[in-house]
């Protein structure tokens, strides 16, 4: 009898634990929705100007949002800064991509998606993209480096990036393609 009585009284005492850690978990927001980036198709088209992104050259972006199962695609990194750097409305981010200049193809750039935050940039070069000058980006700074050898510019780190170099008045006023 006191046997019972102890695991009855043992049961008491974890059944409010038990609910605590399940209200704890259901506090918590599921994130079922996968962080790993999109690719681009002929079908991918730029969020901001619709331009197809398999129709031109240089880096691309996208940013995965929160209760969104799909990426936004950018068709240069430029305009991704430009989002991110003076946003018009606030949402909450999963994760932010860029393309790796050092493994892609700039001219038919496709997937080698890398960490925006982990990657670095080079600002001024000759090199156009989509939109005209880009800020080019790599998962390594060596490709960085020699990217700037051969066509010059900056390297810089994420929180390098300023409002002043992600301008877009002048790519799409001078794109006869769009």
């Amino acid at each position: 009898m006191i046997r019972a009585s102890s695991a009855l009284a043992l049961r008491h005492r974890l059944a409010p634990l038990v609910l605590l850690t399940l209200l704890a978990a259901c506090d918590k927001p599921a994130s079922t929705t996968a962080t790993a980036p999109g690719e681009i198709s002929a079908q991918t088209t730029c969020s901001l100007d619709g331009m197809a992104l398999a129709d031109y050259p240089g880096p691309k972006a996208q940013i995965l949002y929160e209760g969104q199962t799909e990426p936004v695609f950018f068709c240069d990194t430029v305009e991704l800064f430009h989002t991110l750097l003076n946003p018009e409305q606030v949402k909450a981010i999963r994760a932010v991509y860029v393309q790796d200049m050092g493994r892609a193809d700039w001219d038919n750039p496709r997937g080698n998606w890398t960490d925006a935050k982990q990657a670095v940039y080079v600002v001024g070069s000759k090199r156009k993209g989509s939109m005209g000058p880009t800020i080019a980006s790599f998962a390594q700074e060596a490709d960085a480096q020699k990217f700037v050898a051969q066509f010059g510019g900056k390297v810089l780190r994420y929180g390098e990036v300023k409002p002043d170099m992600v301008d877009l008045s002048g790519g799409a006023l001078h794109d006869s393609r769009m």
